[in-house]
């Protein structure tokens, strides 16, 4: 990939691009499709925390410094939550921008600047059992496949099966380069 992939924090112009891609099935593709929502609530989220705090947050994806999507992230617990938390993070690219190894280095980044700027031992990631693309983004990303997540998500008006992916601390050398 010849272009620069960055991440940065989001803008409000940014707010407006997610709001017009990803308000609907054709921006956010058959396997994060979850229904219409109100984009008040990321708006007011922006403008009380610019969506950066320390239970997660958002950052841009930028490309050659154009906006092409987003990563989160969010504490997630496998137990009590003042020793077992975890980050799980979450990506939309818009459209255009699929299958060109974009969603490979920006979780790549997003994994490198969490165990940089947090206490972070276990990152993890998860997707439907059928987004081949996506499972192949984080296995090149560094992340490890640990197993099916067995109906775990409510999308399209059935349960899906999630594939789980983590990476830890230590392994954060492993994946492909950029």
């Amino acid at each position: 990939m010849s272009e620069e992939i960055t991440l940065r924090p989001v803008t409000a112009g940014d707010l407006d691009l997610f709001e017009g891609e990803f308000s609907g099935p054709e921006g956010t593709g058959e396997y994060q499709w979850f229904g219409f929502g109100s984009p008040a609530g990321l708006r007011r989220q922006f403008e009380q925390t610019g969506l950066l705090g320390p239970d997660g947050g958002v950052l841009s994806v930028a490309e050659s410094g154009r906006t092409v999507g987003r990563v989160e992230w969010f504490a997630s617990t496998w137990g009590r939550p003042a020793t077992s938390s975890c980050w799980t993070l979450a990506i939309g690219l818009v459209p255009a921008a699929h299958g060109r190894g974009i969603g490979t280095r920006a979780q790549r980044l997003l994994a490198e600047y969490l165990f940089d700027h947090t206490r972070a031992e276990r990152l993890q990631a998860w997707t439907d059992c059928a987004n081949l693309a996506e499972q192949r983004a984080l296995e090149k990303a560094g992340f490890v496949r640990e197993g099916v997540l067995r109906s775990a998500q409510w999308r399209g008006g059935r349960w899906h099966d999630q594939v789980i992916f983590s990476m830890l601390r230590a392994e954060r050398s492993g994946g492909e380069p950029g």
